[in-house]
């Protein structure tokens, strides 16, 4: 990305976190298709998620799930995208990927994530409900992991992969894999879709699915 584009996601990034008196973040202000759902009955008017080229930009509140009901996947795929982490965080927050999404309307959801943050970490989770399992033993350290700068900055490329070998999951960052599991240990089938943690302000590029 170019440095002029940086610097037009950075101007535009002050305006999707404008006062929220001045500027309504309920879910009808969602681009079109896609639904948040945040954690715990947290405050949806707290989210902010609009589309801003190249990409979507987002602003938190609550951490939260963004998805498509049409970005479902019955088989093989990979999936990706480009986070760009805009400010400096009190604490590290995670960002990143979610798969085999279900039930993500109800108190019965279910899905998998991927995150990465700020501290050069990264952590796969599942959540069952209330329940979640980690797959990893709690936050690993990478050096895939681009870390936060002085300024809060940081930019990582984040794929799932369940295509190159269907029996195999492989977890990326930056073109590197920082873990794989067996495909028969992950519900892969489902709904795929991003995540974020609290108060994060973050640029998400590129994101796609293929399969």
């Amino acid at each position: 990305m170019s440095v002029s584009t940086l610097t037009r996601i950075a101007v535009l990034s002050l305006l999707a976190v404008m006062p929220l008196a001045a500027q309504s973040s309920n879910s009808a202000d969602l681009p079109p298709g896609w639904i948040a759902r945040p954690d715990g009955g947290g405050d949806s008017q707290a989210i902010k998620f609009v589309t801003m080229e190249p990409g979507y930009h987002l602003t938190l509140g609550p951490a939260t799930i963004l998805y498509r009901a049409a970005d479902r996947v019955d088989g093989p795929f990979h999936t990706l995208a480009t986070f760009h982490q805009m400010k400096k965080m009190e604490h590290p927050e995670g960002y990143g990927l979610f798969i085999g999404g279900q039930s993500l309307d109800g108190p019965a959801q279910r899905y998998t994530y991927f995150l990465v943050r700020g501290d050069g970490k990264f952590i796969i989770k599942r959540r069952d409900g209330e329940k979640l399992t980690e797959h990893t033993k709690g936050w690993q350290s990478s050096p895939a992991v681009t870390k936060a700068d002085s300024k809060g900055s940081a930019k990582n490329l984040l794929e799932i992969d369940a295509k190159l070998d269907p029996k195999r999951i492989s977890f990326k960052v930056n073109g590197k894999e920082v873990h794989s599991m067996p495909a028969d240990r992950i519900e892969t089938k489902g709904v795929v879709g991003i995540r974020a943690n609290h108060y994060l302000d973050i640029h998400i590029e590129g994101f796609d699915i293929h399969q």
